[in-house]
């Protein structure tokens, strides 16, 4: 046991003072027949340089984008991230830190959740958020529960257009607290219908841009929601609001999202950062924490968390919420992302993610596909094609371009769809190559 320092001697000593005569001792209660017999059946060891030369051969068995193209979004996308990210969140200071919960100790981390917040109100123009939600999804569950709790009703209304995990997701959320999800119907990849908006709906949810990388009506969801009184809750992509109208200017009561495009990357699906905004009057409502600027008894600005008492961990069975801990590594990576650009970089990054997407769709419908839906895009947009849009996407994975999300496991009648994400790090060369090889695929 190379790695364990203790001598023949130790253990015995150790043994002796617990007063028990082997280390099998330990485990009187494992019964017999359980316990291992042996040597465990694994490979032989290998010294670190040649297990580090194994571990490369099985690394390069993936597929990775050092060798692909991504046009693959669905909430999740390939942006790029400034080297100052990485930087500062490799400090020693930030990356073991957890939970701030001593402010005399924590004031640099405190001031950088503080600025989060700060930021993330201002991108979605409200008035306040907070800090520590888990992902956009179950940032958008948290806030449907949280407007059952203030109407005090028991059914929510969301969109067909959300991201289909995120509405299993709000689900499984619903179904635990007997609140009913009902469906607001699509067209055109549009949220239209209204219908199902009642007198006993808490809140009406879109997403904005939605699933499809079609741009809401938020005036149309703003009016019906407020037709029964109920509340609005948008799901905003951060950076489509770098161009877009916030939902704020729409009377979003509510705005939350997925800060992964901000500074965080791709990874294997995650780590993820969940947004939450909402209007003043709910800031004893929310879930999470908020990190609040003060003074101390000196007069000096300061930082601490407040209003926690909404929190699992502080009230038990009485919380608002379940989420108990926080995300402020992820939070501090789109921190310092948006500082790293500001308004004017954000701004140029959805500027140049819009010029790409319409030159990726000239350019692939001229390739024999069309597009599916007729409403203005942010970013992304559905591809009808004349075969599978899985056995395109395969056939294309083996030439270097993930093409996209194949989207007929989420509706059979998208079959031949595929929803293509190009952001502002695809290239026109990367773009017409793309086009050149479906239009092959596709025998055009």
């Amino acid at each position: 046991m190379p790695y364990i320092p203790h001598t023949e001697q130790d253990v015995r000593e150790m043994l002796a003072t617990i007063g028990v005569d082997s280390i099998d001792d330990l485990f009187v209660e494992i019964p017999e027949d359980l316990r291992l017999k042996g040597q465990l059946d694994i490979p032989k060891q290998m010294d670190e340089h040649t297990l580090l030369g194994y571990m490369q051969g099985l690394s390069e068995q993936n597929l990775d984008l050092s060798r692909t193209v991504c046009y693959l979004g669905a909430g999740i996308y390939d942006r790029f991230i400034p080297s100052t990210v990485g930087a500062v969140l490799s400090r020693g200071e930030f990356l073991t830190a957890y939970t701030p919960y001593q402010p005399e100790a924590s004031q640099g981390y405190l001031q950088t959740i503080y600025e989060f917040q700060s930021m993330v109100a201002e991108l979605y123009g409200m008035d306040i958020a907070n800090a520590s939600m888990y992902d956009g999804a179950t940032s958008m569950a948290e806030a449907a529960i949280m407007a059952t709790g203030i109407k005090k009703r028991n059914r929510v209304a969301a969109s067909r257009a959300i991201h289909p995990n995120s509405r299993k997701v709000l689900g499984t959320y619903c179904w635990s607290m007997d609140v009913q999800v009902d469906d607001l119907h699509t067209e055109d990849g549009a949220t239209t219908d209204w219908s199902n908006v009642t007198e006993d709906t808490a809140c009406v949810i879109v997403q904005y841009p939605n699933f499809y990388g079609v741009i809401e009506d938020l005036a149309a969801a703003r009016k019906a929601a407020d037709k029964v009184g109920a509340m609005l809750i948008v799901v905003a992509d951060p950076t489509a609001c770098g161009i877009l109208p916030p939902p704020g200017e729409f009377g979003a009561d509510v705005v939350v999202g997925e800060g992964q495009p901000l500074g965080i990357p791709m990874g294997f699906g995650g780590p993820l950062l969940g947004l939450f905004a909402c209007k003043t009057e709910y800031v004893r409502l929310i879930p999470g924490r908020i990190v609040g600027r003060t003074t101390d008894a000196e007069g000096r600005t300061g930082f601490t968390m407040t209003l926690r008492t909404r929190e699992q961990d502080i009230r038990r069975e009485k919380a608002t919420s379940n989420i108990c801990t926080n995300e402020a590594l992820m939070a501090l990576a789109s921190t310092v992302y948006m500082s790293a650009l500001g308004k004017n970089g954000l701004r140029k990054v959805a500027e140049t993610s819009v010029r790409n997407t319409q030159y990726a769709i000239q350019k692939l419908t001229e390739a024999g596909g069309r597009l599916r839906f007729g409403g203005k895009v942010f970013g992304e947009f559905v591809l009808e094609l004349p075969k599978s849009a899985s056995a395109v996407r395969d056939a294309l994975l083996e030439q270097g371009i993930l093409a996209g999300l194949p989207l007929g496991d989420y509706d059979p009648t998208l079959e031949n769809c595929l929803l293509i994400a190009v952001t502002e790090v695809r290239t026109k060369a990367q773009i017409d190559d793309f086009a050149m090889k479906l239009k092959k695929e596709l025998g055009n």
